[in-house]
């Protein structure tokens, strides 16, 4: 049996070796920025594989084989829903791809962080301090990941900006991790971007923060290990997620070991009152049900409140 799985993984890693994808688009409120506006998107859709690698902050910062900087930036309210979009090349959504948005061997979590910077558009990445606002991780029932659910949605992922932090300049930084050869290190690969974000309003709390690299070690649990069982539970690397109810720490954390680190199954993006109208419905891209979701499940039309997880219904 051992045999049998190992050879599944190696099948898993040789075929799909090149399923490749980028962030490259962005939606605030349901609204879409625009075909890469605002995001550092490289020209090589290929993952790091070394997690002290500078190359994890932002998919290599500013390289010779990334386009240049875009001069967008995206203005945001604090409290808004955010979107990000994948696919397997920057060409776009491509239904005859059977690798668009990625393989779905390439199972594994995806999150989002964020760091405050003087200038949205400033070269250097090196340095900064993040905190992670969203994850999505393995829900241990039916052994279903972030990066199924992902596909399931044609390639994107919803999450709330955090309504307490403070109006500024900041890099979004979604990340993939996917799994399919992480069973020695290096192994598992992680695809990231950074997008470029001017978030309005806000409130005053400074969220404890990790660095890059330095926030993800070789060994950590959810970084080096065997998918190809079932598994009773999933830690997702680096720090929680900050919560504006729950944390307002104004100091650095420590990033989470493999010893203290705590499991974490499945988590729903957080429901937003900017996705709902005066009317009680909910806008595109808004979540519209699933575990502990309180708000409303009728969609704007033309949407359709459309089954994701246990844990997430969107209105698409």
């Amino acid at each position: 049996m051992m045999k049998f799985a190992s050879l599944i993984a190696f099948v898993a890693f040789a075929t799909s070796s090149v399923a490749h994808t980028i962030f490259q688009e962005v939606y605030v409120n349901g609204v879409d920025q625009g075909h890469i506006n605002g995001i550092r998107v490289p020209t090589y859709d290929g993952p790091i594989t070394d997690v002290t690698s500078n190359d994890v902050i932002c998919n290599g910062g500013i390289n010779p084989y990334q386009t240049p900087i875009s001069t967008v930036i995206i203005s945001t309210p604090a409290g808004a829903q955010v979107t990000a979009e994948w696919h397997h090349t920057l060409a776009g959504a491509d239904s005859s791809d059977s690798a668009d948005p990625i393989d779905p061997s390439h199972k594994g979590p995806v999150m989002a962080y964020l760091a405050q910077v003087p200038s949205a558009t400033q070269t250097t990445v090196t340095g900064l301090q993040w905190f992670k606002i969203w994850e999505d991780g393995l829900t241990v029932s039916d052994q279903s990941w972030g990066v199924d659910r992902l596909i399931a949605n044609k390639g994107k992922v919803t999450f709330t900006i955090p309504s307490c932090i403070a109006a500024g300049q900041y890099l979004l930084r979604v990340e993939i991790i996917a799994l399919h050869a992480a069973s020695s290190y290096p192994g598992a690969q992680l695809y990231m971007e950074c997008a470029q974000l001017a978030i309005t309003g806000g409130g005053s709390t400074s969220p404890a923060t990790v660095s890059f690299p330095g926030a993800y070690s070789g060994t950590d649990p959810g970084i080096k290990l065997n998918i190809y069982q079932t598994l009773s539970n999933y830690t997702i690397p680096g720090p929680s997620v900050f919560s504006c109810s729950g944390s307002s720490g104004t100091t650095a954390a420590s990033p989470t070991s493999s010893s203290s680190a705590t499991v974490k199954s499945s988590s729903a993006p957080a429901s937003s009152s900017s996705s709902t109208s005066s009317s009680g419905t909910v806008a595109q891209y808004g979540q519209c049900g699933g575990t502990s979701y309180t708000g409303s499940t009728t969609c704007a039309s033309p949407y359709t409140c459309t089954y994701s997880s246990a844990y997430y219904s969107q209105c698409l």
